[in-house]
């Protein structure tokens, strides 16, 4: 039996060892894949830092955000979601999580299954089938998480964050709704503020308005398709920045507000910065425990539709697939993953990904195993 190499976490500790496990066979419902990219996401930099659980326990193989060719396929595992054949060496993109169909989330079709994780956080790596990260040669493709075959004229580099990044953004922006010719303030220009840009623009947006606080996040941006950036740095205050995004809508306020920022403070900035009518999407703020004070008034007797989005459904990695293929002459998809690590060099990868981050920067550091 074969064996592929994984980066593992010890308990109690931010350091992780690369192991060798044996590559199993996959089940008749099952595909192994090889991990060609994998992205160190924002969501693994509060894993690491210990804000929010790793997926799997210690030891544990970590990541999500991937893409892989086939290695092989189980005998009932022939196509992919939508029913396309698929063979080994062919390139898919696929869901990191499997709702479980049965608890009240799943039930009422909402997404964000609190189960979704299940068969990743009950046991640990050094269980078979081993390959359930990112971080690692080889990834075992379960029974029931979604897979696509990627186009071929589609690099890594574009699909890598795609499965996460880009599929909350597309599911987000289709839950909350843009309406043609809308005003849409983005809080926050990290990799979901830029491809929400982007996103919201070819939705129909009439405008949009990225804030940040580092200029090189707000340049992407635009190149996203931003009209209008806001700095942080340049408009220090609360009151500064609502005042600029309503002459910026004659008085009214924004139609739609997008937090991205997972920074709890900015919540009542954002209900704000809202017209009345408006709405407002949250999808940045994970970390348990984190409060913010808010004015209820602000949502209640001025009217605005607030939505928490987590996760996605079935139908978001095709038409993310789809959207990036038909706009990848139009925005600079390549500036979205930046330095790349073996998997051997894990650990330095995860502190570089925390200095580009804390330096503003939105490409993501990539493991390539």
């Amino acid at each position: 039996m074969p064996e592929g190499l994984a980066a593992v976490t010890q308990p109690g500790s931010r350091e992780m060892r690369v192991v060798a496990y044996p590559v199993p066979e996959p089940r008749p419902d099952e595909m192994i894949v090889r991990v060609t990219m994998a992205c160190i996401c924002g969501s693994d930099l509060h894993m690491w830092r210990g804000e929010v659980p790793w997926f799997q326990p210690a030891p544990g193989i970590q990541g999500h955000e991937m893409i892989g060719r086939i290695e092989s396929l189980g005998a009932d595992r022939q196509t992919d979601s939508l029913g396309q054949p698929l063979a080994p060496g062919d390139r898919v993109a696929y869901s990191y999580f499997t709702p479980c169909g049965i608890c009240p989330a799943c039930l009422n079709g909402v997404s964000g299954c609190p189960n979704r994780y299940r068969a990743r956080n009950s046991v640990t790596a050094d269980v078979p089938p081993h390959f359930l990260g990112a971080f690692a040669q080889y990834y075992v493709l379960r029974a029931g998480q979604w897979v696509f075959k990627v186009p071929d004229d589609l690099p890594d580099e574009t699909v890598a964050p795609l499965n996460c990044a880009l599929c909350q953004v597309v599911f987000g922006l289709n839950q909350i709704g843009v309406t043609l010719g809308d005003t849409v303030v983005i809080q926050g220009a990290g990799a979901l503020g830029i491809y929400a840009c982007a996103v919201a623009r070819d939705m129909g947006a009439g405008r949009v308005i990225a804030i940040d606080a580092i200029e090189e996040r707000l340049a992407l941006a635009r190149a996203f398709g931003a009209d209008e950036t806001i700095n942080l740095r340049e408009l220090a205050t609360r009151e500064a920045r609502v005042r600029r995004v309503r002459e910026l809508t004659c008085g009214a306020g924004a139609d739609l507000t997008v937090e991205v920022v997972g920074i709890a403070g900015v919540v009542q900035e954002g209900l704000e910065m809202t017209r009345v009518g408006g709405r407002y999407l949250w999808m940045g703020n994970i970390v348990p425990g984190m409060t913010a004070e808010i004015v209820p008034h602000d949502a209640v007797r001025q009217p605005k539709t607030i939505r928490g989005v987590l996760a996605y459904d079935r139908w978001v990695i095709p038409r993310a697939l789809d959207w990036v293929n038909r706009a990848r002459d139009r925005y600079p998809f390549d500036r979205m993953v930046g330095t790349r690590f073996p998997l051997t060099r894990i650990n330095e990868a995860f502190q570089h990904a925390e200095w580009a981050a804390g330096s503003g920067s939105v490409a993501r550091t990539v493991i390539l195993p």
